[in-house]
This record gives C-alpha cells, structure tokens and sequence, in this order.
C-alpha cells in the first residue's frame, strides 16, 4: 500500500520515542502489503476497527497508540488521518476526522 500522509508518523514518532519502532514495524509492514479488500486486512490486522466511511482504526504498541486511516483498496492508497494515544483517540470521531 502507498501511505499518504506519513510525514504526520514520522512527525509523532519524533516526538514519542516510546513508539518509533513498534510504527517502523507497522509502516514497513502495510507498504510491503496490497490489500485488495477488508478480509483481506483484517487477516492481517485482526485488531484493526471498520469505523465506517472507509476509516480502519490500527492499535499500535498494545493498544497504547491508534492510528486512523483511510483505506482504498482499489487505488492500493492508505492515508493517515490522525495517530495518538489511546486517550487522544477517545476525543475524536474516527468516522470523520
């Protein structure tokens, strides 16, 4: 998959230590991947949430981290629309952010 928008992980990742290399791990991951459909990556990601409106919650380092993306599978594109704490997630709507 081609991830949109990474330079927004690479900007939190620099200033959380505590999680770059649990997201290199996951970023690598996804961009070696090419999900064709939802079975296909809960298959891979059986954690991650369908939140709707083609939004997939990814919990990263135990579920301390979320990220929110858009997947389209068609285009083989993901973009990122907000990562942080778990916490941090509880206030945003992950369907429209």
């Amino acid at each position: 998959m081609k991830i949109w928008n990474k330079e927004i992980l690479d900007q939190y990742a620099s200033k959380h230590a505590d999680i770059a290399n649990a997201l290199q791990r996951w970023v690598d991951f996804v961009e070696r991947i090419d999900w064709k459909s939802h079975v296909e990556l809960k298959s891979d990601f059986p954690t991650a949430d369908y939140v709707g409106n083609n939004r997939y919650v990814f919990n990263i380092k135990g579920n301390n981290y979320r990220i929110v993306t858009i997947v389209i599978f068609i285009s083989g594109i993901l973009k990122v629309r907000f990562i942080g704490t778990h916490a941090e997630y509880n206030k945003i709507n992950s369907e429209t952010i």
